[in-house]
């Protein structure tokens, strides 16, 4: 049993205990095969583990990551196989057997070291709690996707002794108590973007241009408030009628799509803007784009969906709206809040360093079990 010594702050202090091993703890941290470790310009997912494993490691964590042939992670990396998005660059249509082929050769890969961690966080959805057997009790998963369809239903109802961490309470709630290890909420490295000033003059909108998060929505707020939006993601490749139909006609001089962009665009296109448009239409389990925001000082008007309410502080970091009225109104006041100040709630709540401490204390329970 790996020993942990407990470190804490003064009896003043806001921060939560730290427990750190004694002993070196072993963690192997399981990405998706979809996008590389960390991703281009696609892959949530991707970025949060890349910033994970960076965090563990500073704490003094001994980390392995599994992970597609073409991540750039500097962690120490296992995985033989390119990502699916290189695949599909390389040979254009492939068989839809292909994710499943990927994910196989992957928890190959896993099995073959299962017994060298301490810990296996996995951050897949299915496969790999079947091939963890024993190991599950000294497991975690983190599903960062909707867990209320009925793939995710069976899956758990299967494997009622797999440990899995929500990325939000909404979303924790509606996996079985069985399961559940406790909520951690994502985080970045807080130094990837900057606080700025927001001198564009323009609302912002990224995502996937698809009816879960209503790009056509948020340019009728913008319209209704006054103001020019600019949107940046891809188009749904699940989906690709809804741009063109939904969201094409109503692009002009004051509603301009940039396409996909990167980290160091994140950096200019948030931090130039007034506001942060998140109208979605779905349970959204987190939702990574309103801290990136908030990392660069810009303010978040988001509907009232899935985790939005334990995101945004209501009249600090932004505004929760009900609907496209309210949303509009809501432009009327971003003016009222501090730029500054929501960057100090990004740097209390959601830098990578706060996720890595709360797993970590996970991690600690589950072994200690």
């Amino acid at each position: 049993m790996t020993r942990f010594l407990l470190f804490g702050g003064s009896t003043n202090s806001t921060c939560k205990p730290i427990w750190l091993p004694m002993e070196t703890l072993r963690v192997a941290q399981v990405a998706p095969n979809i996008f590389p470790t960390p991703p281009g310009l696609s892959g949530g997912t991707e970025r949060v583990v890349h910033d994970l494993c960076k965090a563990l490691e500073s704490l003094g964590i001994e980390v392995c990551l599994f992970a597609p042939s073409d991540s750039v992670c500097d962690t120490p990396r296992i995985g033989s196989l390119p990502s699916l998005r290189t695949l599909e660059e390389r040979h254009g249509t492939i068989p839809p057997s292909v994710p499943q082929v990927l994910e196989a050769a992957q928890m190959e890969e896993l099995r073959k070291r299962l017994d060298t961690f301490d810990i296996v966080h996995c951050h897949g959805e299915f496969f790999h709690a079947a091939l963890l057997g024993d190991k599950r009790r000294h497991s975690l998963t983190t599903i960062h996707w909707r867990v209320d369809e009925l793939d995710r239903q069976i899956f758990f109802e299967t494997f009622p002794d797999l440990p899995v961490a929500g990325i939000s309470d909404s979303q924790l709630k509606q996996i079985p108590v069985a399961n559940r290890a406790g909520t951690v909420h994502h985080g970045l490295d807080a130094n990837r973007y900057r606080p700025a000033n927001g001198s564009g003059g323009y609302a912002a909108f990224i995502g996937r241009m698809t009816d879960q998060k209503q790009p056509d929505v948020a340019i009728r707020i913008a319209r209704a408030g006054g103001i020019r939006i600019r949107l940046a993601g891809s188009v749904d490749v699940g989906n690709p009628t809804y741009f063109r139909e939904r969201v094409e006609p109503m692009l002009g001089e004051d509603a301009i799509f940039l396409g996909a962009v990167d980290d160091a665009g994140k950096q200019d296109f948030l931090g130039l803007a007034s506001v942060l448009l998140f109208p979605i239409d779905w349970p959204e389990p987190f939702g990574l784009v309103m801290i990136e925001a908030m990392a660069c000082g810009t303010p978040v008007i988001a509907f009232d969906r899935g985790s939005v309410p334990e995101i945004v502080e209501d009249g600090v970091t932004g505004f929760v709206v009900r609907d496209e009225d309210e949303a509009a109104k809501a432009l009327l006041r971003v003016r009222e809040l501090d730029r500054a100040v929501i960057r100090k709630r990004f740097e209390a709540r959601f830098t990578a360093r706060r996720m890595a401490e709360d797993y970590l204390a996970i991690y600690r329970e589950l072994l200690d079990a």
